[in-house]
């Protein structure tokens, strides 16, 4: 997910006991906890969408007569959007796309795309919007719109049993793998590191263990090169699943903070978009695809544009 930094939320560095933390989240909405997935049922259906046509009406000529939103996805990043073992892209930000498109009167088109040039791809219009677990931050929101709808944080996996004591609240020295672009490979360089130079203590070799595929991430430290991954916490959820037992969450889920639809900046699709997610979590579609993925813990009430805090 990249959201993943380009899932970025960096944080103002404070004390250096405070910085040494996980400082920061790559998806994640304001104030409420991570979406588990211990629960996630691919193969369960969803309530049918039908078009509203007072949101058609808001989507743009030009969108309107595509018939349909190209959507970009880093399919890397299970259980919010990846491949199953058909190839299929999948997931919950698939599911919610492609409702949202129903719900406009369109169809999604899904396409998969590295996560560091999706927002250039949104800006440079080969893409109409993007799902694929981005943060929004006041740094993004400089360049794209974005229409919230979820809500996680970071979280911290390790070995089973914790064999190299990983604190994930003190990662200096620690051999750390993390997704390229993602707002966990920025707190490294920006905040933890930082903050352990400040301690006089090892820093985080390279800035972090970085790979472009959350799936290479998951290997690195199930494999040992690497003694603790950071990743969005229902993404670490769902790769402890996925591990059989080959690995454990450790410490508690930090700084958690809104995902965002990605759109053009001061796309005329944007309140459409916004209106078309309210409208699915009002019918309880939003709901079954949340329960569907297992993550319904990260469901938010209301979709805000450009709502960053930070």
């Amino acid at each position: 997910m990249t959201a993943r930094t380009q899932r970025n939320r960096l944080l103002a560095a404070g004390a250096v006991a405070a910085s040494l933390t996980l400082g920061l989240t790559a998806c994640g909405s304001s104030g409420s906890s991570s979406g588990s997935s211990a629960g996630a049922n691919a193969s369960a259906t969803v309530p049918a969408v039908s078009a509203d046509p007072s949101l058609a009406a808001l989507v743009p000529a030009d969108v309107k007569s595509a018939g349909k939103v190209v959507v970009a996805t880093d399919a890397s990043y299970a259980p919010n959007e990846f491949k199953d073992d058909k190839g299929n892209i999948v997931g919950m930000d698939v599911d919610l796309a492609t409702a949202i498109a129903k719900k406009l009167g369109l169809t999604a088109d899904v396409q998969n795309a590295t996560f560091d040039s999706i927002i250039p791809g949104i800006t440079g219009k080969k893409y109409t919007l993007s799902m694929s677990s981005f943060t929004d931050t006041k740094e993004r929101e400089a360049t794209v719109d974005m229409v919230t709808y979820f809500s996680a944080g970071t979280g911290a996996a390790v070995k089973k049993g914790n064999p190299e004591k990983v604190d994930p609240k003190d990662l200096c020295g620690k051999k750390v793998a993390v997704q390229t672009g993602t707002t966990q490979a920025d707190s490294i360089k920006d905040t933890i590191n930082p903050a352990c130079v400040k301690a006089g203590k090892p820093t985080v070799p390279n800035d972090g263990d970085k790979f472009d595929l959350q799936t290479d991430v998951t290997q690195a430290l199930v494999s040992g090169r690497d003694q603790v991954m950071l990743a969005d916490s229902p993404v670490v959820d769902y790769a402890i699943k996925q591990t059989n037992g080959q690995l454990e969450k450790v410490g508690d889920v930090t700084d958690t903070a809104p995902y965002g639809v990605v759109l053009a900046k001061g796309s005329d699709l944007t309140k459409a978009v916004q209106g078309a997610v309210q409208s699915l979590m009002a019918d309880g579609t939003y709901k079954s695809i949340l329960e569907k993925w297992g993550v319904q813990a990260g469901a938010i009430d209301k979709p805000v544009v450009n709502g960053a805090t930070s």
